[in-house]
């Protein structure tokens, strides 16, 4: 690993891609100390008695009003030539709902609090849909369709650096402050990520687009023609987010149960769960790296099938055990293969969407995406309710494991449209 490396931007690149580059991570930065929250809101609402249906719609309910945007989003992006003051300006309004949700808890108590809360985060998805789509499209207009490995690399990298230091603080501080002032303290102090963020996302760099429409003012029924005309040409898109769609119903029916079974079945304090999201957290920098590297000598098919393989394993794993440490150490191989999983489904999907339809194409993979995170929570919360958190751990992981079978009956990943960087 070499953080000169890190903190240095590609030297084929001009001044103002360097710029853009260098804007893009510390971005990051801002991005970061926004995601050391991230873990602990569903603790937040688990300590104040949400049930495990709320928890779950925390994760399944932003998904649905994604899922209705997505689509208008993504037609309404493919029609702006200038995609970075929306692309900011969303980010910031997903990051503020962090204070949002530390300030409701001054004026709220008991149920009127958890449920002022799941508005907010559902109220939330409309900035979070509009940073789903532009994200891709930003950062694969920075990187180009050579560099995008490397950039990803220094952003996440510098990302979960951020996130783990930021994680491991908060976990001593929150045991050593009342309950709920401590939870609100964070929520309000990590949510100047977001002007941090804003500031240098908004001075990035990028030429007018000038992608054609997708339509114009046409009937719903002429449009929906029109989005599967474009989908029928393009089977290295259809398979690859198919079996995408398969691997992340998995990974989403898990989520919400991770911090249910590190409080419920582990009963694990707030600073051994700051432990266990720190390790997976913090050993991403290596992830990135080395699967960087992977995809050079041995190819994306192989950073694609070891990451899909490696991270169905880890619920299964956790399940297994309520040791924290043994969940910690667990926790920290998986981030290596969560980085790798990061980069290659960015850099593959990129591959196979059309450049001069890449908010369209990104909506829609996106839109699909909505779909698992909309039930597979719920799915997975209702099972852990009937068949207890651990086993609905593993059926999640084996979910997982079937959308790795998928990948590994794949013979050749894609068709693909740009030229990625050498992948041997």
């Amino acid at each position: 690993m070499n953080l000169k490396k890190l903190f240095s931007n590609p030297a084929e690149l001009n001044e103002i891609q360097s710029k853009n580059f260098t804007n893009v991570q510390i971005d990051a930065i801002g991005v970061g100390l926004a995601n050391a929250a991230a873990p602990f809101l569903p603790v937040f609402l688990t300590r104040l008695g949400a049930t495990s249906y709320e928890i779950g719609l925390l994760t399944s309910m932003p998904a649905l009003a994604g899922l209705i945007l997505a689509i208008p989003m993504g037609q309404f992006l493919q029609n702006q030539k200038r995609i970075i003051p929306w692309f900011s300006f969303a980010r910031l309004g997903v990051i503020m709902s962090y204070a949002l949700t530390g300030l409701l808890a001054f004026f709220l108590q008991g149920q009127t609090l958890i449920s002022g809360i799941l508005i907010v985060w559902a109220l939330a998805t409309i900035p979070q849909t509009l940073l789903n789509i532009s994200f891709s499209v930003v950062m694969n207009a920075v990187a180009g369709p050579n560099l995008r490995y490397e950039l990803m690399t220094r952003r996440w990298s510098i990302l979960g650096i951020t996130t783990a230091v930021a994680v491991f603080i908060i976990g001593q501080f929150l045991d050593r402050i009342v309950f709920p002032t401590n939870f609100q303290a964070i929520f309000i102090f990590l949510s100047v990520g977001g002007l941090i963020s804003y500031y240098f996302s908004s001075h990035i760099q990028l030429p007018d687009f000038q992608s054609p429409t997708l339509s114009g003012k046409v009937p719903l029924r002429q449009t929906i023609a029109q989005y599967l005309a474009l989908l029928s040409r393009e089977k290295p898109f259809q398979s690859f987010v198919i079996k995408r769609f398969v691997f992340l119903s998995g990974a989403a029916l898990t989520l919400p149960l991770f911090p249910l079974y590190f409080v419920r079945e582990v009963q694990a304090s707030n600073s051994w769960i700051a432990t266990i999201n720190t390790a997976q957290t913090a050993i991403v920098i290596v992830g990135y790296f080395f699967w960087t590297q992977q995809s050079r000598r041995r190819g994306s098919r192989q950073v694609l099938l070891w990451t899909t393989l490696g991270a169905a394993i880890y619920p299964i794993l956790v399940a297994s055990t309520h040791n924290a440490l043994l969940i910690t150490i667990f926790a920290g191989i998986n981030g290596i293969f969560q980085a790798g999983l990061n980069l290659v489904f960015f850099d593959e999907l990129m591959k196979t969407v059309p450049p001069e339809y890449s908010a369209t194409f990104v909506s829609i993979a996106q839109g699909l995406q909505y779909v698992s995170s909309i039930l597979s929570p719920l799915i997975g919360t209702f099972i852990a309710d009937v068949a207890g958190i651990g086993n609905a751990l593993i059926i999640g992981g084996l979910l997982q494991f079937i959308g790795f079978l998928m990948f590994w009956r794949n013979r050749q990943l894609t068709v693909i449209h740009n030229q990625p960087q050498q992948e041997a």
